[in-house]
């Protein structure tokens, strides 16, 4: 099988707004609540996205944001990859490009997830020690 070519770029102007909208809204078990209005206060906020994009078609296939004070802290959100471009190691790249390749390569990350560990753990990500609390949201 023929792997597929990729471009990762971190140009805001160029992600697909309405694939982010689409993909979060109806996939994302960890924001589903969001509206479109929010989502768009995150992206135009963002410290950084990442898009993924099918190289022939120019179509967003996977997606990452970061939030960040820009110097010593930052927090991986939304990442996906659509389903049809799974295992071609695009979540690997995205998350690669996103923190080891891109200005936030020294900084702390954090990010909340119920699956993908695997991945995560690849990039140095482990469970809070004990310098670490959180304030769960309120519900």
């Amino acid at each position: 099988m023929e792997r597929m070519a990729y471009d990762l770029d971190d140009d805001p102007v160029r992600i697909q707004r309405d694939v982010v909208w689409e993909w979060l809204s109806t996939e994302a078990y960890w924001g589903r609540w969001r509206t479109r209005e929010q989502i768009e206060t995150q992206l135009d906020t963002a410290w950084r996205v990442v898009g993924a994009y099918d190289r022939d078609s120019g179509a967003l296939v996977g997606f990452a944001r970061a939030v960040s004070d820009g110097v010593g802290f930052a927090y991986l959100a939304d990442v996906f990859v659509l389903d049809a471009h799974r295992g071609n190691g695009l979540g690997a790249s995205l998350v690669r490009f996103m923190i080891d390749d891109g200005p936030g390569a020294d900084m702390r990350w954090v990010l909340f997830t119920s699956d993908a560990h695997g991945l995560y753990r690849r990039f140095g990500f482990t469970e809070p020690d004990a310098t670490a609390m959180v304030r769960p949201a309120r519900v």
